[in-house]
């Protein structure tokens, strides 16, 4: 969301009439909310000037996305949270496939921070041929189909999911906003071994919090001190956050979020799905996992087109997303844990 969203500025570039009635409309055989994108929208972020100092939050929906966008933001701050505390996180780190996230975007000050849910294909063109940095972060998704549906229940732009069984239906088919999980991730993940390029797990976020963004500060090549490190620590904590209202999505509209059946922050959790899927349901799961079939192009430019110049997957220093110079490694093959 941007801030003119938010506030009611602006809001009849985004309205769309299909709202009403909860309309999705495809692109690019992706499925949109019509409310908070349009084709205009999507067409104008594939056109994005890119520059060589954009850092891109680029998450599958209910990834990490919010939680990396405060880190990346304390970072930049040198661990000062007034910042964070001061201007709305949408605003920080703006959503590139909306229009208002667009103009936001270009008018924040350089270096930029962009988030993003856009699978690689439609991400701008630009940004191939550039020096900017992606941090992709992945999640269980069992976990991202649970915290899906709650999300799904609260943000009135979607459709009332229904049963979690039926929505896991829709969610194994990617027959839900944003489109496949599985898609998505193996998409993103041809782009390993691209010096720009930096995934990490959510649940490696979890585990070690300041590992984590010691990687991500060699990445950046963003060094901190000992004790900026703790503050960026301490102060993108979910505690931290969910008493944050520049980051807790409190201040959003209720024709946007009904929070009164939810809060947008809702556990920040791993493994929080053995509390809802039943085993049969989780063995299914599991069984459509494991049977997704290897992509073999996601269409992704190398380097500005180039095949010949370190194609995804080839592990290339400073490429490591645990920030080693020489050693890459490969996504896990069962993110979830699962069997």
């Amino acid at each position: 969301w941007d801030s003119g969203l938010i506030w009611g500025r602006n809001f009849g570039d985004f309205w769309c009439p299909q709202v009403m009635s909860h309309g999705y409309f495809q692109h690019g055989g992706v499925t949109f909310p019509g409310l908070l994108y349009s084709p205009r929208s999507l067409e104008a972020a594939r056109e994005f000037p890119v520059e060589d100092d954009d850092v891109f939050n680029v998450t599958y929906q209910k990834s990490g996305t919010v939680w990396m966008l405060e880190i990346l933001s304390l970072i930049r701050q040198d661990g000062d949270p007034r910042w964070c505390r001061s201007v709305p996180n949408w605003d920080r780190g703006p959503w590139l496939e909306t229009l208002l996230g667009l103009r936001r975007a270009r008018a924040n000050a350089r270096p930029r921070i962009i988030s993003s849910h856009l699978p690689v294909h439609m991400f701008p063109k630009s940004f191939f041929g550039s020096k900017a940095k992606v941090i992709y972060t992945v999640r269980d998704p069992k976990d991202v189909l649970v915290s899906l549906f709650h999300f799904a229940r609260i943000f009135r732009p979607y459709r009332d999911p229904g049963s979690l069984g039926d929505f896991m239906d829709k969610f194994l088919q990617g027959d839900v906003p944003f489109g496949s999980w599985f898609q998505h991730v193996r998409g993103w993940l041809q782009l390993r071994g691209r010096e720009n390029f930096f995934w990490i797990s959510y649940e490696e976020l979890q585990q070690d919090l300041r590992g984590s963004v010691q990687r991500l500060c060699s990445f950046l090549c963003h060094p901190l001190s000992p004790a900026a490190l703790d503050a960026v620590v301490t102060n993108a904590s979910f505690a931290a956050m969910s008493h944050n209202p520049m980051s807790n999505f409190s201040l959003s509209p209720g024709f946007i979020l009904d929070q009164n059946r939810g809060p947008f922050l809702r556990k920040g959790i791993s493994g929080d799905w053995r509390n809802h899927l039943s085993p049969e349901q989780s063995r299914r799961f599991d069984l459509v996992y494991r049977e997704q079939p290897p992509k073999k192009s996601s269409g992704v430019p190398k380097n500005g087109g180039d095949p010949k110049k370190n194609p995804p997957g080839t592990p290339k220093s400073g490429g490591d997303p645990q920030g080693n110079p020489k050693k890459g490694r490969d996504p896990p093959k069962n993110p979830s844990g699962f069997t």
